[in-house]
């Protein structure tokens, strides 16, 4: 399939690993042009090596600094499409949390991409298109033990999302969001670490266990998370918005 994106812009946010970096290659697979977004310059060089399509922009994008850089420096380009994407915060039980990470939860996941979706759903509007894909957790449809950062302030970005997505529909921008389950991430090993301090097992016992109860038997891989992406990210996706997308080899028991 044709998705139509060759020669078109899309910016990706956290681009150096595991689902940005798989979206970023993919799309630039398609002949898209590329902005690359993270934290680590030398890991963004090495994924942008040898595509003149590729550019980087060094900066933690949940940081005012960083979206005012790719404000000024790329805010006159025709923007086609955005990944809003970053880590989370670390993995905790409600009593084990404190005022101060709730703070800083709350920066993590939430602020940034309302400064980010303010700026990038005004200036799709004004362009009369776009397309805005953000990554979450297959959480928002199925709260996971010692996560409730996560849990909460993730639900908070699908309201924000599923309230603007009627807003900006009617002058051809959509907006929709995709919940990994487990895949093969940096992410995934932070929780099976701590897993395996608690319950005394080894990394290797839950990651088995936890594939036992995946359906298709086996935790997912970035590369094939990233399809799906690009066609939200395509003018094929036209009639597609306001969306949840749950992409977690079957896992979540639950129909909606």
């Amino acid at each position: 399939m044709d998705l139509q994106i060759e020669n078109k812009f899309f910016v990706i946010t956290g681009a150096s690993s595991s689902f940005g970096k798989a979206i970023a290659l993919e799309l630039l697979k398609e002949g898209a042009k590329v902005l690359m977004i993270a934290r680590s310059k030398d890991k963004l060089s090495e994924a942008a090596a040898g595509n003149k399509n590729a550019s980087i922009l060094q900066g933690d994008v949940t940081t005012d600094e960083t979206l005012q850089t790719l404000f000024q420096q790329y805010g006159h380009l025709h923007w086609d499409g955005i990944l809003i994407n970053a880590g989370g915060p670390p993995a905790k039980s409600f009593m084990e949390t404190t005022v101060d990470d709730w703070d800083l939860a709350y920066n993590t996941i939430l602020r940034w991409k309302m400064q980010l979706l303010k700026y990038t759903a005004q200036k799709m509007m004004n362009q009369a298109y776009g397309r805005i894909l953000l990554i979450e957790s297959s959480t928002l449809k199925h709260p996971l033990q010692n996560l409730v950062l996560s849990n909460s302030l993730r639900m908070a970005v699908a309201a924000m999302a599923k309230t603007l997505s009627r807003d900006i529909a009617p002058h051809g921008v959509t907006i929709n969001i995709l919940g990994p389950g487990y895949h093969q991430t940096s992410a995934i090993d932070r929780i099976l670490a701590r897993e395996s301090k608690e319950t005394g097992l080894s990394v290797g016992e839950i990651k088995k266990q936890i594939e036992n109860e995946i359906p298709v038997k086996k935790m997912g891989m970035p590369e094939d998370f990233a399809s799906l992406a690009l066609w939200l990210l395509s003018p094929k996706a036209q009639y597609v918005t306001g969306q949840v997308y749950i992409v977690d080899g079957g896992l979540v028991r639950f129909p909606l």
